[in-house]
């Protein structure tokens, strides 16, 4: 629908007024609540609360009802780097951030205030839902943006419920508690000039709603008024002659998959264009897409867009949704068609179940899965006629799933289920699909659905085997997403992204000359070279980095000079150049040192920092080229050859043949500080997290985590070569190793670790180890 027409419909909605200033007041109420609602209604879910935080933060910006620099901390959230927490119930990071608030004049003494008074904010930090209590003593009377502010810094996993509670305060409940529109109401806004245009998600159908809507009406596939045409086959004649019909006789026209006909769009725009104005008033347009899966994707013309009512519609979350939809595919006659009618059943409910699991698992983010897969409704009815064909035959029943899986740790995962979920004891009724939900037994088609709203529990992460910790990750994840995308759309020139008022290009200058003045020379490895006698492994992979990293500072350098001159007006600005001052305002790493570097998914400060230790480290190593007493892991560009030159350096003493080698791995109960030397053979390493569970290192196995401590520091781990055959694999968990929390690409090598626990556990768990948090 064109924004006029919204506007338009907003003031003839507005409650009339005498006073004048209160007809204004309800105008403008009016007007922003239709533009909040005609644009929602086209957003998914995850992007609506973005879309109404920035709606919400310009609006109170426009009437100076908020400070400045306060939205700029909330927004950027900056950490004072190398801060220790002195209290036990705030992390590093959050100190930091705190330090940072406390320098801002509404804050003086807020970091000193909470040591002082640790008791009452250690209340306040762990109670289930901060953002519905009131700050610790005189802080109670701060504003609502300097609520926002505390929490950002302390509980950033509750932002997205914080920012909800702020909105629902400074516009009003309706805009929060809103119901998505039903397609009849939306309905009624549509006619032959606009166009209904559906924007599609997996295992969503919204055609049916036009379906029955038209049924209503009278028009239907039998009375031969209602045309679908499905795009992609050839079918633009087709759809041309429909609309040129429809058009004449007051019919509707469903589109389907417009996207699939990139060439054919500019034809479509033109033609609804000449169908807008003089047509049968009883003529509608129906189409649907699937979104672009980047910005650069974007192909649908802005005409059919700005003219068209936009509408979502999205599958439902959760596992209670899930699992009543997975069972939605089958009927009573399913559940009676298989002679083994007990096992047919207990199976199918079990496969339903973890249908459910994988496809909710992927909020998780990489914890859930390493890389996301297009699960649908047809891996589950294949795999329910399978198992009919393998019961029927009297065969073993082995179910086959997960064709999409390309991850191997993926496809562990995905064993791991459905050997937890399918196995002997489920027909002794003995088997729990997660803790407190047992399979059920022998039950009718609706006793099944009755089962699932009686029994499942709450939803959480235990759900899918998960540590409630993943849900923290998730949702803090969620949050940083927000504000971040919220930051990037503040206009240019306001003082929302300009924390202290200093100019964007002001800050852009002090911290470019801030890098250039920190970065180091770079290593001169013929020098290097000349200093060493024999080239043994280790000192291979150390030339090895040191080159890696002259390219890193060489690009950083380069680009660095090249955006000062462009800023002093000696150089023309270039694309390049602004992409890089954009990526220093707003805190990101720049692509093209982004591409040189190590994967890391910090913002550039953290960056930056880490930068600097990294060279530190490789300057300390060539100095003499004698191992550190302790290898910080973390601080290489390629681990895997690092670890590679153990495995060689042991090789060639022992003259063992390399492929069959392996490394092992033993978790010492010390920390780096405790070791003064190297050990003589293998290498101690440092500086890795466990996401998922935590370390108990008196007992010397892997145990349950922490709540809110999410990635645990491990001590240092004693790392050798030995013979392949000689490995111990009893009561160990093959615990994968990634570079970062995006997991996925950035896998480096397989540690075994002890457990007591069935590793199972911990494969359900997402288990990991992380170089870097």
């Amino acid at each position: 629908m064109h924004p006029f027409i919204v506007f338009q419909k907003a003031v003839e909605r507005a409650a009339p007024n005498e006073s004048l200033r209160e007809r204004v007041a309800n105008l403008i109420d009016s007007i922003t609540f239709s533009v909040y609602q005609y644009t929602t209604r086209g957003l998914f879910e995850c992007d609506k609360l973005t879309y109404l935080a920035q709606l919400t933060f310009q609006i109170l910006l426009m009437n100076r009802e908020v400070n400045a620099a306060e939205l700029d901390f909330l927004l950027r959230s900056p950490v004072q780097t190398g801060t220790t927490s002195p209290v036990e119930f705030l992390s590093h990071q959050a100190w930091g951030a705190i330090k940072v608030l406390s320098s801002m004049e509404e804050f003086c003494n807020l970091d000193r205030d909470i040591e002082g008074s640790a008791k009452s904010w250690k209340k306040f930090v762990e109670s289930e839902c901060p953002e519905k209590e009131k700050l610790p003593q005189e802080w109670k009377n701060k504003t609502a943006l300097q609520h926002l502010c505390v929490m950002r810094a302390m509980r950033p996993d509750r932002m997205t419920y914080a920012i909800q509670n702020f909105v629902e305060e400074k516009l009003g409940s309706k805009y929060v508690v809103g119901r998505a529109l039903d397609f009849a109401t939306s309905f009624e806004e549509s006619g032959p000039a606009t166009p209904m245009f559906f924007i599609l998600s997996p295992g969503v159908d919204p055609l049916k709603d036009v379906e029955s809507q038209g049924k209503k009406l009278g028009y239907t596939f039998n009375n031969r008024n209602f045309h679908n045409v499905s795009l992609g086959q050839g079918q633009e004649v087709v759809a041309e002659a429909a609309l040129d019909l429809a058009a004449k006789k007051g019919h509707w026209v469903i589109l389907q998959n417009i996207h699939l006909v990139a060439k054919w769009l500019r034809t479509l725009e033109k033609k609804l264009e000449e169908h807008s104005k003089n047509s049968h008033p009883e003529f509608r347009v129906f189409m649907s897409a699937e979104p672009a899966p980047s910005p650069e994707g974007h192909i649908i013309p802005q005409g059919i867009l700005e003219n068209s009512i936009k509408i979502t519609s999205e599958a439902p979350t959760g596992m209670h949704a899930n699992l009543h939809k997975a069972l939605d595919n089958f009927t009573q006659d399913t559940l009676e068609m298989c002679s083994r009618e007990t096992e047919f059943k207990s199976i199918l409910f079990a496969l339903c179940y973890f249908h459910a699991v994988v496809a909710e698992r992927r909020k998780f983010g990489p914890q859930g899965w390493n890389r996301s897969y297009p699960f649908n409704t047809g891996d589950l009815t294949i795999s329910v006629n399978v198992l009919y064909n393998f019961l029927e035959a009297n065969a073993k029943v082995k179910i086959m799933y997960g064709g999409h899986i390309t991850d191997d740790w993926d496809r562990r995962l995905c064993r791991t289920y459905l050997g937890e979920f399918i196995r002997p004891e489920m027909l002794e009724g003995e088997l729990s699909l997660a803790p407190g939900f047992p399979l059920p037994g022998n039950m009718d088609y609706n006793g099944y659905h009755q089962y699932i709203d009686a029994e499942l529990p709450p939803e959480s992460p235990y759900l899918y085997g998960l540590h409630p910790n993943a849900e923290i990750g998730f949702l803090t994840q969620t949050s940083e997403k927000l504000f971040r995308t919220v930051l990037e759309l503040q206009p240019r020139d306001s003082q929302a992204g300009d924390g202290a008022g200093a100019t964007r290009e002001d800050k852009v200058k002090a911290l470019l000359e801030e890098i250039l003045e920190r970065v180091t020379d770079e290593f001169n490895i013929p020098e290097l070279m000349a200093n060493v006698e024999e080239r043994t492994p280790y000192i291979v992979v150390a030339f090895q980095e040191c080159g890696r990293m002259n390219i890193l500072t060489r690009e950083i350098q380069r680009s660095l000079r090249e955006l000062e001159l462009g800023l002093k007006g000696e150089l023309t600005m270039t694309s390049h150049m602004e992409n890089l001052q954009n990526a220093l305002y707003f805190d990101m790493v720049p692509e093209s040192w982004a591409r040189r570097a190590y994967p890391s998914t910090a913002g550039l400060a953290a960056w930056f920092l880490d930068l600097l230790n990294r060279i530190k480290e490789l300057e300390a190593w060539t100095g003499d080229f004698t191992m550190p007493s302790t290898v910080w892991l973390t601080g290489f560009f390629n681990p895997q050859s690092f670890l590679t030159a153990v495995m060689q350096s042991t090789a060639r003493k022992n003259e063992w043949p390399l492929d069959q080698m392996a490394l092992q791995c033993d978790v010492t109960k010390k920390n780096r500080e405790e070791f003064k030397s190297p050990p003589r053979e293998g290498v101690y390493v440092h500086g890795l997290f466990m996401e998922g569970a935590r370390w108990d290192t008196q007992a010397g196995i892997i145990t349950e985590a922490k709540l809110k401590d999410l990635t645990p520091s491990m001590p240092v781990m004693f790392i050798k070569a030995i013979l392949a055959d000689k490995q111990d694999c009893r009561s160990v968990y093959c615990c994968p190793v990634y570079k970062t929390s995006q997991r996925g690409p950035t896998y480096v090598w397989t540690f075994n670790l002890k457990t007591k626990e069935n590793p199972s556990k911990w494969v359900l768990a997402g288990v990991a180890l992380l170089l870097q948090i």
